[in-house]
């Protein structure tokens, strides 16, 4: 046991070093002046675009690989990288890319808290979770489809937290890869919407010009649908 904790502790020292180390690289690179600028979004929105007009195998698998990244080991959001997925690849590619790297990356994490942190989670969530232990040994999949729909946990401990009841890996993967699918979709239509606003202009769009460009509102009415409606059955799905 003192051996396994000891292999968890350096595990966890070099995730955070590595951590460290891909932060220091990008901002040594980049300012985040320059990072939130719109010459710097517009240049390389641009660059994207001639990248994916004169390469469209490569652009995409790089972007597949920087998801699994992003989610495992950086522990990234998935609402980010699903708009930057809809903004660089386009909305259709974007969301089988981004639900696909979404994918493989939280089962990575899954089965890496499974291992290194399974005590710990049980510790501190077991109790607060426990009604869900008997919905999971009812219908698995069903269960982590459902779960994985509605969200209402923050992504990195959703992640995590199915090692509680000892889910099978498939069922984790799949129930994933399906349950994601309306939400990144919605925010990589988004993301598609922003880069033609952002291509058809040359200065800072303003808020109207965005809210009322149909490639935004309509999916963002959807989202906001679809928050109402994963709001209702979480309230169900974690009631005791």
């Amino acid at each position: 046991m003192e051996k396994s904790n000891k292999i968890k502790l350096l595990v966890g020292i070099l995730y955070l070093i590595f951590i460290g180390f891909f932060l220091y690289f990008l901002f040594s690179k980049f300012s985040i002046q320059e990072l939130t600028s719109y010459e710097f979004i517009k240049s390389n929105a641009d660059f994207f675009s001639k990248l994916k007009n004169s390469n469209s195998l490569m652009l995409p698998l790089l972007f597949l690989l920087f998801t699994i990244f992003w989610v495992f080991p950086l522990l990234g959001f998935g609402s980010p990288i699903a708009l930057l997925g809809g903004f660089i690849l386009g909305k259709w590619l974007g969301l089988i890319i981004v639900v696909l790297g979404l994918s493989i990356g939280a089962t990575l994490l899954y089965l890496f808290g499974n291992y290194f942190l399974k005590d710990l989670v049980r510790k501190k969530f077991l109790s607060r979770f426990k009604n869900l232990e008997e919905k999971f040994k009812k219908s698995e999949f069903n269960y982590l489809l459902l779960y994985r729909f509605i969200g209402g946990v923050p992504w990195q401990l959703s992640c995590v937290l199915p090692a509680i009841f000892n889910v099978k890996k498939s069922n984790f993967f799949f129930a994933t890869l399906i349950g994601i699918i309306p939400q990144i979709f919605l925010l990589a239509s988004i993301g598609s919407g922003l880069e033609k606003i952002i291509d058809d202009n040359l200065e800072v769009p303003t808020i109207k010009d965005i809210i009322y460009s149909s490639e935004i509102y309509i999916p963002l009415g959807i989202f906001a649908c679809l928050v109402i409606i994963t709001l209702f059955l979480r309230k169900k799905f974690y009631s005791k």
